[in-house]
């Protein structure tokens, strides 16, 4: 069993900016109001500082963001599964917002046990994870090295087993604060949005030290490790229009796993579909889980 994580009782305002002196403190942080009860704090499990966004109350549910980029892409989602009588945690990736931790030989499985300790520490019985494109992946590695701690896993936006290569450099435009600005808005266009949608809204809300992490991780670690996600239900969120998880294989993860995989198409989405369709999102995750 792991080291339950206890609240940091101090961490350097100069690290974590966007959280202010508060968190610094070691405070959480109430960042939406009374109403919605969210909070934000940081989290410490051994070497490893999270910084988690939490809300509602009710069945436990995981969200982890896409690669690179930082789990406010969730407010809406959140706040709608929280209306819906779930609660909700988002612990950011090591590198983005206050989250850090050991980057030497980092793997799939340190990531997914950062995930793994914030599920134990809220002691409220197996979660569902809810992984959007690269976090999907770290669902599967959670619900593989740490299976009583998981219901489910919903997989939004999850790229198809293979996909192009020239997809990767789309990811990397998309977050590089140094390219030109319409060079990273063509790229999420090509990779991340459907036409018509305003793909300006991801120019901010990517962490780079994430993203390196996260790639190092990807690399070390080989997809037949987390694949299967532990033989777990599954809830494959599959946008109608994105590059990843063309049309041909919308239906891949059906295919290979079988009565455990629920398959939903999203109309009017692409990769992103995050910001594209929330809505939707919340009212299919809620119909699956409580089916579960």
């Amino acid at each position: 069993m792991m080291a339950r994580p206890t609240c940091t009782p101090a961490f350097s305002a100069i690290l974590m900016p966007a959280l202010g002196a508060t968190l610094a403190l070691g405070l959480s942080v109430n960042v939406a109001g009374a109403d919605t009860a969210r909070k934000r704090e940081v989290v410490q499990n051994g070497p490893v500082r999270i910084d988690l966004i939490s809300e509602g109350q009710g069945p436990l549910i995981v969200v982890l963001p896409s690669r690179g980029r930082d789990s406010e892409d969730f407010d809406d989602v959140a706040a709608g599964l929280a209306r819906n009588g779930f609660r909700v945690l988002r612990p950011q990736p090591r590198g983005a917002g206050a989250s850090m931790g050991p980057v030497e030989g980092v793997r799939m499985q340190d990531l997914a046990r950062d995930v793994a300790s914030v599920i134990e520490r809220e002691n409220a019985g197996p979660a569902v994870i809810a992984g959007h494109a690269y976090g999907n992946w770290v669902a599967r590695m959670t619900a593989t090295d740490h299976p009583a701690l998981v219901r489910g896993l919903v997989l939004i936006a999850a790229a198809a087993k293979t996909f192009p290569n020239e997809l990767r450099a789309d990811v990397q435009t998309s977050g590089d604060l140094k390219a030109p600005e319409a060079e990273r808005i063509a790229a999420l266009r090509r990779g991340f949005f459907k036409p018509g949608h305003d793909a300006s809204v991801w120019l901010k809300g990517w962490a780079p030290e994430a993203n390196r992490i996260q790639g190092l991780a990807a690399t070390s670690t080989k997809q037949a490790e987390y694949w299967q996600g532990g033989g777990k239900p599954m809830l494959d969120l599959v946008p109608d229009s994105d590059p990843f998880k063309p049309r041909e294989k919308w239906y891949e993860s059906r295919e290979e796993f079988g009565e455990r995989v629920t398959v939903k198409i999203i109309p009017d989405a692409s990769h992103a579909l995050v910001p594209e369709q929330p809505a939707a999102i919340v009212d299919a995750v809620t119909e699956w889980v409580r089916k579960l």
